[in-house]
Order: structure tokens, then sequence, then C-alpha cells
């Protein structure tokens, strides 16, 4: 359907400020910095109340008002219920929740697992979410044993007061996103706490632009006394976990082993953090998780959604998943005097930080490449509207990170038209290289925020796997 001239003027105008940001350095942020308002007191002060509730195992009581992982998820809806009245109830606490059936392995009966959620919806696009989530549930030797003390401060005490500390901050602004607060149950018992929530914003029919995994964020040196109080890691997959097989085929034949969305979130969380040099930086680990391990990142990679896990540099095997006593001279048990609180703070920071561009930023664009049999690159970037920015990059196949066009190939732009098409929005750029040699991308951008780069090859979009895409 052909554009009235007048919006097609405008439109035209946009898609070529954006081309020109192709060959410019973004600018830099200079916007107040949230990271800034991190608490290490109020991150003390709710470390103090959860591991106060002594176990927070899924099969430990719901009824005690006191002890136990009724009385943890009761407390953590309420916070988040008070820090909704404190921005004029801005905050929405569903119920999040539901019967698992016993599963013969860590579930010995049907057990209600509960969710603390809240949600502060975004003013433009409030069904595109972020979500910052962490593990409220505890555990020591034993997987099945709810009655034992269990304090999981780093386990994953460490990422709960980090997502409460982030509602308290970002709470007091507004959105164009919409971003959800999610302490999980039941990470222990097979991840399923993060299913339950993962299913429920399908349902709600949410497009989730990132999840923020953040499990065991607490402490800075490991078993062998080896400490990294610098970096933590974030764990992304390369391989879409929704993939097809005839996803698989076209990746075969136009790349995307390296490309998965999550490995894209993996790149711009990294990149933010080298934006502060003096703050906690990211050292990416190209895997899903730990060897032979897991986390709530992975339910929702298995439904289509960009997730990645954010954790320690080093792990410390004694003060997790262990009961708590001194053995042979030996202290173990995932105590609150454990933790690096100056570490914690700073990962801390670099949460709010993504969480503030994230919200700001637009869903990523879709993006495709045709180079084939030809000595240019045509790439297609499909954007929500006319209003929305967008940044080229490139890389060399065997390169790790991008590089926006203009640094990569200065005065590469030859040409770059704009259409609609239905309801979408279509800016070409035509490249004068090969494409056999490179892989392409693009982010959206809302001023100097922009969003994680979306590959141009097959399974590169921020978005569940379709039958109409395989």
């Amino acid at each position: 359907m052909p554009l009235k001239s007048r919006n097609k003027a405008a439109m035209l105008k946009r898609f070529a400020l954006a081309a020109a940001l192709i060959a410019a350095p973004l600018s830099a942020d200079n916007h107040e910095d949230p990271g800034a308002q991190v608490s290490e007191e109020r991150l003390r002060a709710d470390m103090d109340t959860i591991v106060g509730f002594e176990t927070r195992h899924t099969l430990s009581t719901q009824d005690d008002s006191e002890r136990g992982i009724g009385a943890a998820v009761d407390w953590a809806k309420a916070e988040f219920a008070r820090i909704g009245a404190e921005c004029g109830d801005c905050l929405e606490i569903p119920l999040v929740e539901r019967v698992v059936e016993a599963d013969g392995r860590r579930i010995p009966e049907p057990t209600l697992i509960r969710n603390a959620v809240a949600i502060q919806r975004g003013t433009e696009r409030p069904d595109e979410v972020i979500i910052v989530q962490a593990h409220y549930d505890s555990r020591v030797t034993d997987p099945l044993d709810g009655t034992s003390t269990a304090p999981g401060a780093n386990d994953d005490g460490s990422g709960s007061v980090m997502v409460l500390e982030a509602a308290r901050i970002l709470s007091q602004n507004e959105y164009p996103s919409t971003i959800i607060y999610a302490l999980l149950t039941g990470e222990e018992q097979g991840l399923y706490g993060a299913g339950i929530l993962a299913d429920w914003v399908t349902e709600q029919g949410m497009t989730v632009k990132a999840v923020l995994n953040n499990d065991m964020i607490g402490n800075s040196c490991g078993s062998d006394g080896f400490c990294d109080a610098d970096h933590v890691r974030v764990f992304s997959e390369g391989l879409r976990a929704d993939s097809t097989e005839k996803l698989r085929a076209r990746q075969r034949r136009f790349g995307g082993e390296n490309d998965a969305p999550g490995r894209n979130l993996s790149r711009w969380l990294a990149n933010l953090a080298a934006e502060y040099p003096d703050g906690m930086q990211v050292r990416q680990i190209w895997r899903t998780d730990r060897m032979g391990r897991g986390g709530d990142q992975i339910p929702f990679l298995d439904r289509g959604y960009s997730a990645v896990r954010v954790t320690v540099a080093v792990e410390d095997y004694e003060h997790q998943h262990e009961d708590v006593r001194t053995e042979n001279g030996v202290k173990y048990g995932d105590t609150v005097d454990e933790l690096d609180w100056d570490y914690l703070t700073r990962a801390s920071v670099l949460n709010v930080r993504a969480l503030h561009h994230l919200a700001m930023a637009p869903m990523p664009p879709k993006v495709t490449a045709d180079a084939a049999v030809r000595v240019d690159t045509r790439i297609k970037i499909i954007l929500p509207n006319p209003e929305t920015d967008f940044t080229v990059y490139m890389r060399r196949t065997d390169a790790p990170y991008w590089s926006r066009v203009g640094e990569a190939l200065p005065d590469a732009i030859q040409e770059s038209v704009s259409s609609q098409i239905g309801d979408d929005y279509v800016a070409t750029t035509v490249l004068p290289v090969r494409g056999d040699d490179w892989l392409f991308g693009a982010a959206a951008c809302n001023g100097e925020y922009c969003s994680p780069v979306a590959s141009a090859v097959p399974g590169g979009a921020f978005e569940p796997i379709s039958e109409d895409q395989d």
C-alpha cells in the first residue's frame, strides 16, 4: 500500500538520518545513570530479610508466617506492592503460579510453585517486555531436604536482592517498554518457576525483547582461591534451542551458527559494560550454561526468547548446594559472611544500567541480507515505524564482535532507500562488498539507546521460530 506523500517524505528524511548513523559513532549517554542509585545498604537489608526465612526450599512449608518458602514469597510480593505504592501503583503484581505434579525426581508430590512477579508497564509498547529475574528458592546438599537451614545467600539471594533493588530504582522512571521483575521458585527442583513464567508471558501475547537471568552474582573468589572481582560471566547459546530441521538446513547455506538472539544480547551487554571502564565488565561465555549444569534462562530459550545467564566470574563450590557445617576445618554452606558486597553492588549496577538501556531502546529489527551471486550486498531492515532509527553492523565470519559499517568500511553506503510493505517500514541499504566473507546485522535506535544487533541470518530475529520462518 503506497504511503501518502507527506508521510513518505517524513519517512525518507528519517531513513536518511538513520543512514548517516551508519557511518557516525553513536552519541554518549547524557542521561542520569540509574546505576549510580544502587545502594549496598539496601542490598544488605534485603539479604538479611530473605536469609532470615532460614530456608526457601521449594518443598519447605508454605503456611508458616516466618519460615520457609511460603513466608518468603509473601514477603517479596508485599515488598513489590510497597515499591509500587511509592510510584503511584505503577507495579502490577499478577498471580504467576501453578501446581506441579510429582515428577519422580525432585518433586515427590504435587507442589504449588509460586513466583513473586511485578510488572512495570511501558508507556508506548506495553506488550514489549524485558525480564530481569533470579531464582528465590534455596537448597542444601540433599535436593529433597526442605527442612534443614538453607540460607541461599549467593545462590540465589544475590540475584534476588538485585531484582528488588532494580525495581526500587527503575520504577521511579517511565519507559517505552515494559519491565518484568521476577523472583522464581522451583529452580533447584527443575527450573519450574521459570517455565511457568515463560508460559505465562506467552499466554499474555507479550513480545520478549530480552531476559536477564541473574543466578549467583555475589562472590568474587572460587574454591581454588582464584579471585576475579572485575567480571561477571554472561552465558549465551549460539544455535537456537527452538530450531527446526528446516531452519538448520537454511543456516548451513546462509550462516547463523554464532548468531542466536541470546548471543547478540551477550555481545550487547559486553559493549554496554565497556562504556563504563571503572564498572563491572563482562566475560562472555559462548555456551548455554556451565558444563553439565543449567539455569532459569533455559525455559525461555526453549520457547524461542532471547535470554542469557549472568553469574560470577568464578564459582565457590563449598558455599553452594551444601549443608551448613564445618568439616575438617573447612566451612561449608551458602551463608551471608561469604558474600563480596562490593562485587554484588557492582553487578547490580550493571544490571540496572542494562535494564534502563533495554527499556529505552526499540525492539531489535528484523534483518535480511542478499549477497548470493553478486558483488554487493543488499540489506533489508524491517522497522515498526518510520520514526525508528537504525544502525547497520558487519563482521568477518571468523570475528567475534560487530563493527559499525562506517568503521569497517568508510564511505561504504552505496544506496539507501525506504518503502512500506503492509504494516512494515523497510529500509534497504546496499553495501559495495561481497557478502560471502561477512555477516551483517542491524540495531534499532531511540536516540542514544540502541537495541542489541539482530543478525541477518536465518533465525536471527528476536522472536520465536514460526512455521513460516522455517
